[in-house]
């Protein structure tokens, strides 16, 4: 068992010990909690390259005392403004990988500048100091890494300028290994020293979409000059007496308010936690809510998304009336990428930040943007080519996206700040996470490492598998099999599960850290 991790002042949680630990640093040379914020995105960008980086997307869920209000800071990017599904004529999807992939612009970078701009106390060029260091000078290449690498090497092999930043030598490097990557530390420092215009219309972006245009890709340096992120009132639920908070669509956020507001109906001090009806129920909450989002979840400037109606608790009524105890509902949805980073900080003042970040599938596109060193995302590869599918490729538009970091408030001040790695997986820890919290009572290190499951398809696979890790009783793991769950037994700390992390502000204003032993993360408390 993980230790409880406990501050007095300040929280840090993050997937990778080094990205915590920078912004436990700069909290304590001053800085606020979006300067450290910032700074641990950076520092992951940097040191855990596979999940994320400066070609991915981002989404934020701020609290600022002064204000005593929660934001969100949609950083996701849009499709090329020339590119339709015309442009993949005679193909049945848009490619997974390579420079046909990239067809939206990475919105981390926009990110970065808009939070600090909003709330920072320090310089864009102090938060990223950090990320810069271990770019330049290298750092012990994680156990997670490594893995990953091995497990992609094909993939990145196929990329000659990816593969000479990855696959050093030709070869997967050791783990614990010094991992440099010069070209991307230039790039961050060239950031530092002209800002986020030198990424969306300066040099950095110059080369990204020379290198694009050479290999065929398909976005333009005007696209990249016309990207702004935007500030957004979150969506908003309440759970036994907590306010929720995530970002809206295209964000798939609203389904974590959505499943809880189901599991509400139900009284579940009187389940035991563990049971066969503790997972079944939570099983089918999120199924009926992943339902209306696969019918309704894309950029809502393209569709319209009656967020009034499946926020509402009478539809939660109506939809937990639709649950049978002993019967799963039958389903399909269709399999979405799941490598991530959510990360979370929380200041002595009581500012908090909930953030999580993406290149989508791991190493995203797997293609490299000229000499930048920046890998860059294929989350576009998401949008359908089908005319009349909701999520249909269009110029101009965010896709469904995954990432969904929350925050839930009590008495209009941060609770619980929470989220995790996983695509499908999303939603499905995060209500593993809060019913394990406010119903059951647990700190968020016992609640991440309660046994988990995840339902869902992923690549490749034909059925619908509810995946759970060995720890699950046997005779649980037996009954929801009779109840027609396709159950399939993983190992009992599976990555399949993702990587949670969670704060959670105590009756006595202590800031209880949790962080998953699935990952390299540290849960840091000053």
């Amino acid at each position: 068992m993980v230790p409880q991790v406990t501050g007095t002042q300040t929280m840090v949680v993050s997937p990778h010990s080094l990205a915590s630990a920078a912004g436990s640093r700069i909290l304590q040379q001053g800085g606020n909690a979006f300067d450290a914020a910032v700074a641990v995105s950076a520092c992951l960008a940097v040191v855990y390259p596979h999940m994320t980086g400066l070609g991915g997307d981002s989404f934020w869920l701020t609290y600022s005392t002064e204000e005593g209000k929660v934001r969100a800071y949609n950083a996701s990017g849009r499709s090329g403004s020339r590119i339709t599904a015309s442009c993949f004529a005679g193909e049945s999807a848009i490619p997974q990988r390579g420079p046909r992939s990239v067809i939206t612009v990475p919105g981390m970078v926009d990110g970065w500048d808009a939070i600090l701009q909003e709330y920072g106390s320090k310089t864009l060029a102090e938060v990223l100091e950090p990320a810069i260091r271990y770019a330049l000078e290298g750092f012990p290449l994680s156990p997670d890494q490594h893995v990953n690498t091995a497990e992609r090497f094909d993939v990145l092999a196929a990329y000659p300028q990816t593969a000479a930043i990855y696959l050093p030598g030709g070869k997967v490097p050791e783990q614990g290994s010094r991992f440099v990557q010069s070209a991307l530390g230039s790039s961050l420092l060239q950031i530092a020293d002209q800002g986020r215009d030198v990424f969306y219309s300066g040099s950095v972006g110059q080369e990204i979409v020379r290198s694009l245009k050479e290999q065929g890709g398909l976005l333009t340096l005007e696209d990249f000059a016309r990207h702004r992120g935007e500030w957004m009132e979150p969506v908003k639920g309440n759970y036994r007496g907590h306010d929720l908070y995530q970002v809206p669509p295209n964000s798939q956020g609203f389904t974590g308010i959505m499943a809880l507001q189901i599991l509400e109906q139900f009284d579940l001090e009187s389940i035991e936690h563990g049971s066969y009806e503790y997972y079944h129920l939570l099983v089918e909450a999120l199924k009926l809510s992943f339902r209306d989002r696969d019918r309704y979840l894309t950029d809502p400037q393209f569709s319209s998304i009656p967020l009034d109606r499946l926020l509402s608790k009478s539809y939660a009524a109506k939809l937990a009336a639709c649950i049978d105890m002993e019967r799963a509902l039958p389903m399909n949805t269709q399999p979405v990428g799941h490598d991530t980073a959510y990360a979370a900080v929380v200041d002595s003042e009581g500012n908090a930040v909930s953030f999580i970040q993406s290149l989508y599938f791991e190493f995203g596109s797997a293609v490299v943007g000229g000499d930048t060193g920046i890998l860059l995302q294929n989350r576009g590869s998401f949008f359908s080519l089908d005319p009349s599918h909701v999520n249909r490729l269009e110029p101009g538009k965010r896709t469904f996206h995954t990432l969904m970091p929350a925050m839930a408030c009590r008495d209009g001040k941060p609770y619980i700040l929470y989220g995790t790695q996983g695509g499908e997986g999303q939603p499905q820890t995060q209500t593993a996470l809060l019913t394990r919290m406010v119903d059951y009572g647990m700190t968020p290190q016992t609640a991440v490492c309660e046994p988990r499951w995840v339902w869902g398809r992923t690549w490749g696979e034909a059925t619908q598998e509810l995946r759970v890790e060995g720890r699950i009783a046997g005779e649980v793991q037996q009954r929801l099999q009779l109840a027609g769950h396709k159950v399939h037994t993983v190992e009992d700390f599976a990555r399949v599960m993702g990587h949670a992390h969670a704060i959670m502000i105590d009756d006595n204003g202590f800031l209880l850290g949790g962080t998953d032993p699935r990952c390299d993360g540290a849960a840091i408390g000053w």
